[in-house]
């Protein structure tokens, strides 16, 4: 992680820290997912941060070592799109080029939809565009297409999840999910959340993932708990509620997005037939690119790392 730089910004009220690459240049802004940090862009940084860009990560809000609300509904996507807003602030600049997965690029989509005039272009990573259903809540949906099992549906109860979280333990759990390769909607085990995940098993760390990462992860989660990621998904329907003036919104910034053939999201919520079927272009007109990476699962852009680095940079250097 050489040249890699540490520092706490204030925004939107809260202490968020940052992971920074590079004094001068563009910034590309990274946000990462469920259940990662700054800490998944490190190949990214590294490469773009020596290409003559700024490159950004920050621990977004609850997670790693920015602060963590105790308030379920203060992780609404105003929250999460006011932290962003707040950093790229506090990084001086009016626009950025912005590059995000999973969560972070549920943040993202929204941030091109509420604040298009600050970024010049999107990469998004595993999770497209999803347009909001004026007839059905979010969890709601999710429930009646995969049950109270799903895995979001399950994360909805204040503290059980933790506390299944807490009787596996952050480093065991964490491996289990950066290293599945299960494909379709996750449903969670009705006897325990880690009653699939054997702590003896023998199964080596796959070659993009080190002891040492998964112990820095670790620290991190052992340290912040999970509280905060999963008021993530606690707040979907109330985030339902507060977009409705997004109806059929379009998101209008030059896009490319890029997924795994084996990735948990590409395989459900109907996202292969929406993207497939001109429905994310529909939404998002200057989606320019997609790509669909094969043999490649969720976790993308650790597991393809180069792959990906060299997909953003052919992207954001025509800009």
């Amino acid at each position: 992680m050489e040249g890699i730089e540490h520092r706490t910004v204030e925004a939107n009220g809260i202490k968020i820290h940052i992971a920074e690459k590079g004094k001068e240049g563009p910034v590309v802004l990274f946000l990462h997912g469920f259940p990662e940090l700054w800490y998944s862009w490190r190949h990214q940084i590294a490469a773009l941060g020596s290409l003559g860009y700024r490159a950004v990560a920050p621990d977004l809000r609850g997670y790693g070592d920015t602060d963590a609300p105790g308030s379920v509904n203060s992780y609404t996507i105003f929250h999460l799109v006011g932290d962003i807003v707040g950093v790229i602030d506090a990084l001086g600049v009016d626009q950025v080029f912005l590059v995000a997965h999973d969560w972070g690029a549920i943040v993202g989509w929204y941030l091109c939809l509420f604040r298009p005039e600050r970024i010049k272009a999107y990469v998004a990573l595993s999770v497209p565009f999803m347009p909001r259903n004026p007839k059905f809540k979010t969890v709601d949906a999710m429930r009646a297409l995969y049950g109270d099992d799903y895995y979001i549906c399950r994360f909805q109860e204040p503290g059980k999840a933790e506390g299944e979280f807490a009787k596996v333990g952050a480093e065991l759990l964490l491996k289990g999910m950066l290293t599945s390769r299960r494909t379709g909607p996750p449903i969670l085990p009705k006897e325990g959340m880690g009653s699939n995940l054997d702590p003896s098993s023998p199964h080596p760390l796959p070659s993009w993932l080190s002891q040492e990462d998964l112990s820095y992860y670790a620290s991190k989660f052992d340290k912040s708990g999970f509280t905060g990621p999963l008021n993530y998904y606690r707040n979907l329907n109330l985030n339902w509620e507060l977009t409705a003036a997004w109806t059929r919104a379009k998101v209008k910034v030059p896009v490319k997005f890029i997924t795994g053939d084996l990735d948990l999201v590409y395989n459900s919520l109907g996202t292969k037939q929406y993207i497939e079927s001109g429905g994310f272009k529909r939404d998002v007109p200057n989606l320019e690119e997609v790509v669909i990476q094969e043999g490649v699962a969720h976790f993308n852009n650790q597991e393809a790392a180069e792959d990906i680095t060299n997909h953003i940079y052919e992207f954001i250097k025509k800009f």
